[in-house]
């Protein structure tokens, strides 16, 4: 029988103890310095040993730098296994677990695989021709996927910086609200005046270059050897290439050309599938087969032909079945474990109609078993996954994931994870989840020094009966009796989720004293496909509901002053927060990051032009008017929310037009407004910008939120380390 995974709190065991009272400074912009970050877990083949990904801040050198550590499965000191001046990371072994491969990063040049043994002293030794990331199996050969060599004819010199001209605020515009927490580190514009394009370049040139494209085929290296060998010569590309257990053959997923049945999209119930119209689509879905071809190459046979994404391919024990997750043609569909047989036949969806949300690692236990992650809501687990269709999950917890490796013999899992009041740790755990313990304490120090609040989650039914996921995180310092602004986070995608695990932006308004509010309205992942597209056309409608019945909900709280409210989003955030700021007043200050403004605007000068064909049913000329409908620029004669505006000049996802329409419209409506735009930075400025950057981002949020909802209290205090 099919075990239901419930989102009950009673089936969430915390991570870490929680603590009645946190003690401890407040989290400060500066204190993300600190924070030591793990990845990359890899449990060699015998158990024994993990190798791990360990990245800091050179707050001096602003960048971050990588290496990679061991530890004992059975406990013990962490300790270093690359050079400190190099950048390392992504560890794996090879089969015997005699040789650790990374990927390294010499001063003055690229990326590259090296290899470390460990069976007997001695240095790491680059492997020649292989392309970064890849791993050698058996420390025989490593497999992967390039296009075929040719000469290269894309020279050209360097386009010039168009930002070079520009000179650093050396202090912010005359009656600023936010400041630089170091003007030496920030070399961005602040605006507060419309004339402010005079002073610089308005379009972002886009500094990818475009590139005629090539098929990718098959390459394979002997480890020792220097000679790569060439094992297809297809037109269509591949990828996912996994050698089977006995080393005898090569499975991949190819991405051939559309056949004419091929569909694009699927609507809701109400809507009929469409064909592929090369009038109307011009990204159609991918349509992909799988293929084996022997280790010595020769001509590729045909396991299955598929339709949709296809992606973690992976041979069973026996090398008799192929795994593989996938959307199975319906860009509105769940994602999906599919079992087939290598010999040929039907894939076997043996999740069923089971409605979470697969994740990248899995593996077979047993030839009809494997164990994989999965997100359900706002939190992760592992689960087991029989081939016939039985679920069981081994690790939960309220806690998210990054990362998971099983030994050989898969009687152990190591994973990297955290929670919302604990940075990432290393763990490992029996495959059955028991004997579970913590091996690392990287951020052990900066724990005891900080307070991170804990936070409250409770479900609510929103409209349509919608359950739905959220969050409230306490402010620092919180005492009984007192009254605490609040501020509401709307996360980005929409197709993304909060949940789980430590996020600096919120321990940076919570360390002011704020609540944070964080919620997964309708649209996000990790619920379901009927959930996740329900939002169609939609967007700014019932998701809005959702969001605002939270805020409604703990408004009621004694503790929350609902008179100091601010809102803030980043990418679809942006664009729900500068909407939710159309829609009502009731939300004394807003923070919009990556926004969207103007719909017709955006399609023509962004990277995802897919986005909105897929979720507004067509492009603007097709569907003029939910383009025209959704876009905040239109209402913008109804805001009158102090709104802050953060743009990265490198972001082609949400361009820069967006932002400057958006702070024009509220300059000429005379609300207040303040824009800074940081340069070298794109889409992801808030995840892995600059660290000088990215703090002072956190700072200005803070500065800002501190000023329009914690009057009494100096802005620039709040934000001080």
């Amino acid at each position: 029988m099919r075990l239901k995974l419930a989102l009950a709190l009673a089936l969430l065991i915390p991570l870490f103890p929680a603590r009645a009272q946190e003690t401890g400074r407040a989290f400060t912009p500066a204190d993300w310095y600190k924070v030591t970050t793990l990845s990359s877990p890899a449990l060699s083949p015998d158990g024994k040993m993990v190798a791990f990904t360990v990245t800091t801040v050179n707050e001096k050198e602003n960048k971050r730098h990588s290496e990679v550590w061991l530890v004992s499965a059975s406990g013990g000191e962490p300790y270093r296994v690359t050079a400190p001046g190099t950048e390392s990371s992504s560890p794996r072994w090879s089969h015997d677990g005699k040789i650790l491969f990374f990927t390294s990063r010499r001063p003055g040049g690229e990326g590259a695989t090296w290899a470390l043994r460990m069976d007997r002293p001695g240095e790491a030794v680059q492997i020649e021709n292989y392309p970064t990331g890849s791993t050698p199996r058996d420390h025989r050969f490593a497999i992967w996927t390039a296009p075929a060599e040719q000469d290269d004819d894309e020279g050209g010199e360097k386009a010039q910086d168009p930002y070079a001209r520009m000179q650093p605020m050396a202090r912010p515009p005359h009656g600023a609200i936010t400041k630089p927490l170091d003007p030496a580190r920030f070399d961005g514009r602040h605006i507060v005046d419309l004339g402010y394009k005079r002073n610089g370049p308005g379009f972002v040139p886009n500094p990818r270059e475009a590139r005629k494209w090539r098929p990718a085929q098959l390459w394979m290296q002997a480890f020792g050897d220097t000679v790569k060998k060439q094992i297809t010569d297809t037109p269509y590309s591949h990828r996912n290439a996994v050698v089977s257990p006995d080393g005898k053959w090569i499975a991949f997923i190819a991405d051939a050309q559309l056949r004419p049945d091929s569909v694009v999209w699927a609507e809701r119930d109400s809507i009929a599938k469409l064909p592929y119209d090369p009038e109307r689509d011009e990204a159609p879905r991918n349509d992909s087969d799988i293929y084996v071809i022997s280790i010595d190459g020769g001509e590729p046979r045909k396991v299955a032909e598929l339709m949709g994404n296809e992606r973690s391919l992976a041979w069973s024990p026996n090398g008799r079945q192929l795994s593989f997750i996938s959307d199975g043609g319906v860009r509105t569909g769940q994602d999906r474990l599919y079992v087939i047989d290598v010999q040929g036949g039907e894939p076997k969806n043996i999740l069923g109609d089971w409605q979470y949300e697969p994740g990248w690692d899995y593996e077979w236990i047993s030839n009809n078993e494997l164990v994989m992650t999965v997100a359900i809501g706002g939190r992760d687990a592992i689960v087991r996954v029989t081939t016939g269709g039985r679920i069981q999950e081994v690790i939960g917890g309220r806690r998210r994931f990054f990362g998971v490796s099983y030994d050989k013999d898969h009687k152990k899992v190591a994973f990297v994870a955290s929670s919302i009041n604990r940075p990432t740790e290393l763990f490992i755990a029996d495959i059955n989840g028991r004997n579970e313990r913590r091996l690392t304490g990287f951020n052990d120090a900066l724990n005891a020094e900080v307070a991170w609040p804990n936070a409250e989650r409770f479900t609510y039914e929103s409209v349509g009966g919608r359950e739905i996921e959220a969050w409230l995180m306490y402010p620092h310092g919180y005492e009984a009796g007192k009254k605490y602004p609040l501020v509401l986070y709307i996360h980005g995608g929409p197709h993304s989720r909060y949940g789980e695990n430590w996020f600096d932006e919120f321990h940076n308004i919570a360390g002011a004293g704020m609540w944070v509010l964080f919620t997964n309205p309708r649209g996000s992942s990790g619920y379901g496909a009927d959930f996740t597209y329900s939002t169609r056309a939609e967007w700014g409608g019932d998701d809005m509901k959702d969001i605002l019945k939270a805020v409604d909900i703990v408004a009621e709280r004694p503790d929350v002053d609902e008179t100091r409210m601010g809102v803030t989003g980043g990418s679809y955030g942006g664009f729900m927060t500068a909407w939710i700021t159309t829609k009502t007043d009731r939300f004394k200050a807003a923070q919009v990051d990556r926004m969207i403004s103007n719909w017709w605007s955006w399609y023509g000068s962004s990277d995802a032009q897919g986005l909105t064909e897929f979720e507004f049913f067509g492009k603007p000329w097709d569907n003029p008017m939910v383009y025209d409908t959704l876009s905040p620029i239109r209402y913008a004669d109804r805001v009158v929310t102090p709104t802050l505006i953060v743009q990265s000049e490198e972001d082609h996802r949400t361009p820069m037009t967006d932002a400057e329409q958006w702070f024009t419209a509220l300059k000429k409506r005379g609300v207040p407004v303040e824009f800074v735009r940081y340069p070298r930075s794109n889409h992801d400025l808030s995840r892995t910008g600059e660290p000088w950057l990215l703090v002072d981002r956190l700072g200005r949020l803070r500065q800002w939120f501190t000023h329009w909802l914690m009057p009494e209290e100096p802005a620039t205090v709040a934000a001080e380390p």
